[in-house]
């Protein structure tokens, strides 16, 4: 079976603007279908010609955002929570400019925000009620929410497959589904193909990502058998590579582990389709 792969242009850091497009156009080049469009700016008039860069070169898009300190979804500050539906409502606007039927990641709650202990009934209250909103909001583009666990380092809210599951479950929305990133289930997961056989036709989007988020196949993250589960539950949307560098503080890397974005890419790009 072959997958459609993407590349999260997360590599390049954080300004996602077009000084990218060339970028595009490498990654186009060197064979991926599509890529994964970070959104930060939620100012829709600003995707537009993004919209028409990647339909000029006729890539699939899918959109991720992320929600920072002070969009924490969960918080127990009411105009917090208010805001930070308001918030995410513009990202799903913009993913509707730039074509994506996806809006991806941990936006449940807010990445690097933690109380110290585990996430309360109320807090997982707030969550259902504000996704579940957000979904509703998403339904009229035809986007699909796709949420994202991250690991125990990053994020309390969700944290695992079945945690994952459970949360969507009850927020039990059509436009509200799931996501997989490698680099979370290698901490996290004690099995990973089988957390993705549970995830099945609710997984809407794939991340591969090393476990030093390098290049692929470099690392030891089982690749090969997650591409073998994908197969059994006939997944058949994109799979992301998903790889960070210095340029991205917040992933708190700080040594370098390729001599350029190209390199990840091109490298990426062939150990995936060797396997």
């Amino acid at each position: 079976m072959e997958f459609k792969l993407g590349m999260n242009l997360l590599l390049w850091g954080t300004e996602i603007d077009e000084s990218l497009f060339p970028v595009l156009e490498q990654i186009k080049s060197v064979g991926y279908a599509g890529v994964e469009i970070p959104i930060f700016n939620t100012d829709p008039l600003a995707w537009e010609t993004w919209r028409k860069k990647l339909d000029e070169l006729s890539l699939d898009r899918v959109a991720v955002t992320i929600n920072g300190p002070d969009n924490h979804q969960i918080s127990a500050d009411t105009s917090m929570r208010n805001s930070t539906l308001e918030r995410n409502k513009r990202a799903v606007d913009c993913a509707a400019v730039i074509g994506s039927k996806l809006l991806t990641g941990p936006f449940h709650s807010a990445l690097g925000v933690f109380t110290g202990k585990a996430a309360t009934e109320q807090e997982r209250a707030w969550a259902k009620e504000n996704l579940f909103a957000l979904a509703e909001y998403a339904q009229q583009y035809g986007i699909v929410l796709g949420l994202e666990y991250l690991n125990r380092f990053e994020s309390y809210l969700v944290t695992t497959t079945d945690e994952l599951i459970q949360l969507v479950d009850e927020i039990n929305h059509p436009n509200c589904k799931l996501m997989f990133d490698s680099f979370h289930a290698n901490i996290e997961e004690q099995n990973i193909a089988a957390a993705i056989k549970k995830m099945a036709n609710r997984l809407v989007h794939v991340q591969f990502s090393e476990n030093d988020r390098g290049i692929l196949g470099r690392g030891h993250v089982d690749l090969k058998s997650i591409l073998l589960a994908l197969e059994e539950i006939d997944y058949n949307g994109m799979i992301s590579v998903e790889a960070f560098s210095t340029k991205l503080s917040a992933a708190n890397i700080w040594r370098k582990m390729f001599d350029s974005e190209m390199q990840l890419v091109k490298e990426s790009y062939q150990y995936l389709k060797s396997i």
